[in-house]
């Protein structure tokens, strides 16, 4: 007994699976997972709030975060300051909206400046193996274990404070991690077919590494540089805690720093500005995770 065929439907025969639109479009996918993620669009709604208030906030709001502008110590829902003034009369959310730019600014050309060498260096040790691998991986090491903080400080003592030098600080002791996974995606890389397809036409390593190899490691790099930005601005916070930040640029650490004698008295100089850092070290956090759930290829095929 012979079983025939069902007859083939044209139209599903030329219609293409999900899995292979999923295919065919990863970057479409992994934009879709992500807007299905609600903590991710959580966090990029609070994050977009911050952004929205650090730059748009002086020309809305415009005053000195310096001047004093009420008695000090005055409570919070005042009439002179929403917020409250620190213990020299300053009004505590001018200089919350205004310290916002500073702070962000630092968290991110820091991050970038770590992503930067980091997978600079993670690239060629992951790349050329050997004793380029050995070398930057020891130096990798040197950096990953001296103490973060406290080289950070020795650089910026050794050069005035400032903006650019505190981003230089923590982009400089901040660079192992990403280093490390650069260099794990590019060993797991360098060796599939589509490179080897690349040498034998003749490619120089300059474009194997940055437009063949790179663009496959990108995924788990943004993840990494998203969540350095959060890791920048703790930092940041924590060297103007301690009175290495720049003392001209208003900021969300300098804040809690020269009221931190006064928490008993004054709580809301340094509670509000730790929740504004809070809140924007929480959102570029669930941003990173939903970054991290998006661009995963195991968790899409799921």
């Amino acid at each position: 007994m012979t079983t025939t065929a069902p007859p083939l439907d044209p139209l599903s025969a030329a219609r293409p699976a999900p899995a292979a639109l999923a295919a065919e479009h990863p970057a479409r996918e992994a934009l879709r997972m992500f807007m299905r993620n609600r903590t991710a669009i959580a966090g990029m709604v609070m994050l977009i709030a911050v952004l929205l208030v650090a730059i748009a906030g002086p020309w809305v709001y415009p005053a000195d975060p310096f001047e004093i502008r009420t008695m000090p110590l005055t409570p919070p829902f005042s009439e002179d300051a929403w917020l409250g003034s620190d213990q020299l009369g300053r009004d505590v959310l001018t200089g919350i909206v205004y310290g916002g730019r500073a702070t962000l600014m630092v968290g991110a050309f820091a991050a970038l400046l770590s992503v930067a060498i980091g997978v600079t260096l993670g690239a060629l040790a992951g790349y050329y193996g050997g004793r380029v691998d050995a070398l930057l991986m020891r130096v990798t090491e040197f950096f990953q274990v001296l103490p973060a903080l406290l080289f950070a400080m020795v650089v910026v003592t050794l050069f005035s404070p400032s903006l650019v030098t505190v981003t230089l600080a923590i982009g400089i002791v901040s660079w192992p991690g990403t280093a490390r996974l650069a260099r794990a995606e590019f060993l797991k890389t360098k060796n599939l077919e589509f490179v080897r397809a690349e040498r034998a036409i003749g490619a120089r390593d300059a474009r194997i590494i940055w437009k063949v190899i790179l663009p496959n490691a990108l995924p788990s790099l943004v993840v990494s540089a998203t969540l350095a930005v959060g890791a920048a601005i703790l930092f940041e916070a924590g060297l103007s805690f301690l009175g290495l930040g720049d003392p001209n640029q208003m900021s969300w650490g300098l804040m809690i720093g020269s009221a931190r004698q006064y928490v008993l008295s004054c709580w809301w100089a340094v509670a509000f500005p730790g929740a504004a850092i809070f809140v924007t070290v929480l959102a570029v956090s669930l941003i990173g995770d939903g970054l991290n759930d998006a661009l995963n290829p195991k968790l899409r095929e799921r």
